[in-house]
């Protein structure tokens, strides 16, 4: 009775969700959820950088962690 993960039935090229272009999420304009928000907090202060602005997207809070675990070298 369990659902499944439709991340899981995908196969392993769509296994995980963030692989997906933001741009082509449907709920990218939506503002950036709050664990967003605190791991941007976390990976700007690791990066030396100020705390981006509250009034990101979903779709661009995924590229800017993106890029501050490129430059931090965390989360991947």
């Amino acid at each position: 009775m369990s659902e499944k993960n439709e991340w899981a039935s995908a196969g392993p090229a769509s296994s995980d969700p963030a692989a997906k272009d933001p741009d082509d999420w449907t709920t990218g304009d939506e503002p950036m959820t709050g664990p967003q928000k605190s791991y941007l907090h976390t990976l700007a202060q690791e990066a030396g950088e100020d705390p981006p602005p509250d009034g990101l997207t979903k779709a661009d809070a995924s590229r800017l962690i993106d890029e501050l675990q490129e430059r931090t070298g965390r989360g991947r």
